[in-house]
């Protein structure tokens, strides 16, 4: 996978599609959430895009897109205390969403 064609709200629009769904439900809080952060028909194009794809393919593109877009570490801090933001828009931070949060931090600051 070399290049992804996604701005920089599609990226932020996966990844946190991605965590919403560690624990394989995406509730309606974390539905609004996400949806405060972009626009409706970038939620639906990206949400019809993560469920084609496996774990692996979701990883790769996330990985792929970051290094495009060039981020710092700035900006994966913002982006990490969106995914916190996320996971307690439903008021339950479980085990799982706990181990994603984990994950996904260890993943974005390589």
């Amino acid at each position: 996978m070399n290049t992804i064609d996604w701005t920089r709200d599609e990226l932020v629009a996966y990844i946190l599609l991605f965590a919403a769904n560690s624990d394989f439900k995406e509730t309606p809080e974390e539905r609004d959430m996400i949806l405060s952060k972009i626009d409706k028909q970038t939620f639906q194009d990206i949400h019809d895009e993560f469920n084609r794809d496996n774990d692996y393919q979701g990883i790769k593109k996330i990985m792929t897109s970051l290094e495009q877009h060039n981020y710092a570490k700035d900006d994966v801090d913002i982006l990490l205390e969106d995914v916190k933001v996320l996971f307690l828009s439903d008021e339950a931070f479980d085990v799982t969403e706990e181990n994603m949060y984990r994950f996904l931090e260890r993943l974005l600051k390589q």
